[in-house]
């Protein structure tokens, strides 16, 4: 990778760690300790926009033909297909994992719902000391 390409990858990266850090701000579910999984989410995005860069550039072909070192040739999915589909699933992890989707908001805001619930035991000592 050249310099500017890097810087390229790097501003993207910054870009999409802005971009998460909003979102959870927006949906509620933004908290410091989570930075290590923003990161981790930002560099993935990155990832995904150079990859789909460079399968577009090689013509966008989803099958391609592969010559092995025995000579024959075979259909087989494009590699950088395989990549692009493996980055989607990952993004789509580490999104349910910050909130960022609705199975992921639901499981946060259910786990802090359950928290907050106060048991029948503990609302009546509740009521008991007042």
């Amino acid at each position: 990778m050249g310099g500017e390409t890097l810087d390229a990858y790097k501003k993207a990266e910054m870009r999409y760690k802005k971009q998460i850090i909003n979102k959870m701000k927006q949906v509620g579910t933004y908290n410091a300790s989570f930075m290590y999984t923003i990161n981790t989410l930002a560099k993935v995005l990155a990832d995904y926009e150079k990859t789909i860069n460079l399968f577009e550039r090689s013509g966008g072909q989803v099958i391609v033909k592969h010559t092995n070192k025995s000579g024959a040739t075979n259909i087989v999915k494009n590699p950088l297909y395989q990549a692009i589909e493996k980055q989607r699933d990952d993004i789509i992890a580490y999104s349910r994992e910050l909130g960022l989707t609705p199975a992921g908001l639901k499981r946060i805001q259910d786990k802090d719902n359950t928290s907050k619930k106060e048991s029948r035991l503990e609302r009546v000592l509740h009521e008991l000391t007042i």
